[in-house]
């Protein structure tokens, strides 16, 4: 089961309501009767089979209107995606008033559902992983603490473009997958996730370079007020002298802090 794994894998209540779209009372409930009775103790399935409200056809058009698009393009204020705009978008053209839980279903659904890359560094030095985690970051969060900055996680991940009935979308990397067209093209999910799990997303057509990577910069700049550190990867999109010269002249509104490799 699916929260079980993540509560083993060391995630946070809010991590797990994040990724599962549930509420905090669940988790605790799933909690408690794991520790009491083990797995057999959880005997409801999760919340992931629970309807979205939007019909499959209504699915591919909303692939369609956030994939490569600005949410100012339709009004919204803003130049990157979040549940709530993702939301107000589907009201405006399904007349469906969601919650965010169901908003972040319904994106996990089409595999929008991005993670904090240190859980990805399975394959990195373990000892190297944990001084990162018990020393680097909390230090990181303390200096955030003391400069008023705000703290998100890049992610950068590919999702599959051929949604169709019967059929979800889901993580496949960076692979080139077949559209609900059938043109094969390569959308890759940018993000920056909050420890709390606040999401702001960006969907873009194309290999992930310095160039997306900045525009991305830009536009998160635009969005979030005040300083921000942004945690990541050593990915050659992060490390490019032009992402280097753009960091260095935000004037000190903007950090990248890299994971261990």
């Amino acid at each position: 089961m699916r929260a079980v794994q993540l509560m083993e894998q060391g995630r946070s209540v809010e991590e797990i309501t994040d990724i599962l779209g549930v509420s905090r009372s669940s988790v605790f409930d799933w909690q408690r009767k794991y520790r009491v009775g083990g797995l057999a103790a959880l005997s409801t399935k999760f919340a992931s089979g629970r309807p979205t409200t939007l019909s499959e056809e209504q699915m591919t058009q909303l692939c369609s209107l956030l994939v490569g698009k600005d949410p100012r393009r339709y009004g919204l204020g803003f130049a990157l995606w979040t549940r709530k705009l993702v939301g107000e978008l589907i009201h405006q053209r399904f007349g469906h008033r969601l919650s965010p839980m169901t908003v972040g279903r319904i994106l996990r659904k089409l595999g929008m559902s991005p993670q904090r890359p240190v859980y990805r560094a399975t394959q990195a030095d373990p000892e190297k992983v944990r001084a990162w985690t018990e020393v680097t970051y909390p230090t990181l969060r303390a200096r955030a603490t003391e400069a008023g900055a705000s703290i998100f996680f890049a992610d950068e991940a590919g999702v599959r473009t051929d949604h169709h009935a019967g059929a979800t979308w889901a993580p496949v990397g960076r692979t080139p997958v077949v559209s609900a067209t059938g043109d094969r093209q390569s959308v890759n999910m940018v993000s920056a996730v909050s420890p709390r799990g606040a999401l702001h997303f960006q969907l873009v057509e194309g290999s992930m370079t310095a160039e997306v990577f900045t525009q991305y910069l830009t536009a998160l700049l635009h969005d979030i007020p005040g300083i921000i550190f942004l945690v990541v990867d050593g990915s050659s999109a992060h490390t490019a002298k032009k992402t280097k010269d753009f960091v260095a002249a935000t004037g000190g509104r903007l950090g990248l802090y890299f994971l261990p490799p």
